[in-house]
């Protein structure tokens, strides 16, 4: 989007604060991420061992699945240990916005993986219903390794989702519902177990299989999707950028606000926006109030990493572009001759105000000028078309 004049911004790149508080810096963040998945590493070995085992003995192919599935998990464990290790170093001079995005990239392989996983299960499984010779024919204590891991995934769900909530980790966020995914997909399990061997309908067990593989498929195409809409910098939800904008116009010193834009970056995100204030005030005021509206976004939406504020006078989407005036330069260079003819050395104060396609100029003198000798310093503008207005004042000393 081209902008027809910008006519002051403030950037701002800090840890997201959240409602009254700060947020874990990247290095505590990190740890909390390394914790929670260390834990679930540690219980899909456990896992993994025993629905291999016991799915090999008991003759159940879900359950042996089921197996897989926990070992891609573990895999993915290690992804997203690495990803939240490199994600967690601070900006530099080659990402000066941070690392996020490689979160973002190790959620893409995440779900590549799983969705790998879900067709190679599907395969094999449906492989042995076009067989049925090849079915396999589960034992009952098949049941407890499929309670077993509903019951460890189910928590462990639990536990990563509340984690990542905490320090808005879509890339934790997903390893938790993956998790969930497990959990629902050791149900279809052991429901397919219990329908082999109380119905004795030996395709169950097949079935469930197959069921498994896609929702892991599901699964992992959707996270693939978040994170590509992420790469290409989709924006926040309407409402929470809503909820940004009326946020902006309660903040003292703000006319109007337009022109907001928004885009995820791992688990924050970055905002620019323009900020309309008074025409006539300081450039330093206006920074304030750029400044102001950078901490208060900061403190009220933690999400909010990187924010860059641009002032304006006036609504440069409906105002008339400014961007083919002559410069100060420009407009000096009609007024010194003026001034030196008049015996006037210097002229302490000449603001200028680039509004709606036009110049209104406001020119404050130490010397008091005649009626006459005023005439003459606005004479030397009228004939330009630009120049809008003249203000002459002599300064009180």
């Amino acid at each position: 989007m081209s902008h027809s004049h910008h006519h002051g911004h403030s950037h701002s790149h800090s840890p997201s604060l959240e409602a009254g508080g700060s947020t874990p810096s990247g290095q505590r963040r990190y740890q909390q991420i390394k914790k929670v998945t260390l834990i679930g590493a540690l219980v899909n070995i456990g896992l993994a061992s025993a629905q291999l085992l016991g799915g090999f003995f008991a003759q159940s192919q879900a359950l042996i699945a089921d197996g897989v599935h926990t070992l891609s998990d573990l895999a993915s464990d290690f992804v997203v240990l690495i990803a939240a290790k490199l994600a967690s170093k601070d900006a530099d001079e080659d990402h000066p916005y941070g690392h996020g995005r490689i979160e973002t990239v190790a959620t893409i392989i995440l779900g590549l993986s799983l969705s790998l996983v879900g067709i190679g299960i599907a395969f094999d499984a449906f492989g042995r219903l076009s067989n049925p010779e090849a079915l396999l024919n589960p034992k009952p204590w098949g049941l407890l390794f499929a309670a077993i891991a509903i019951v460890s995934k189910e928590s462990l769900f639990h536990y990563t989702k509340r984690t990542a909530n905490e320090i808005n980790s879509p890339m934790l966020l997903a390893n938790a519902w993956h998790h969930r995914s497990d959990a629902i997909s050791s149900l279809v399990v052991l429901i397919g177990i219990a329908g082999a061997i109380f119905l004795d309908i030996k395709w169950l067990d097949a079935a469930a299989a197959i069921v498994v593989a896609l929702m892991i498929l599901y699964m992992g195409l959707q996270m693939i999707k978040g994170s590509i809409m992420e790469l290409v910098d989709t924006a926040l939800d309407p409402d929470q950028v809503q909820g940004i904008h009326t946020f902006i116009e309660t903040i003292d010193g703000v006319k109007n606000v337009h022109m907001l834009r928004t885009r995820k970056m791992g688990g924050t995100a970055l905002a620019d926006v323009h900020v309309q204030v008074d025409s006539h005030i300081s450039v330093s005021e206006g920074h304030h109030i750029a400044e102001r509206v950078m901490n208060s976004l900061q403190k009220e939406f933690s999400i909010l990493q990187d924010i860059t504020v641009h002032i304006d006078p006036e609504d440069d989407e409906t105002a008339s572009p400014c961007k083919h005036l002559p410069s100060r330069d420009d407009i000096l260079s009609v007024l010194d001759p003026v001034l030196q003819e008049l015996g006037i050395n210097k002229s302490n104060d000449i603001v200028l105000h680039y509004l709606d396609g036009k110049i209104s100029l406001s020119i404050c003198l130490e010397t008091k000028l005649s009626p006459e000798d005023i005439e003459k310093v606005t004479s030397a503008y009228n004939s330009n078309e630009n120049i809008e207005e003249i203000s002459v004042y002599t300064k009180c000393l």
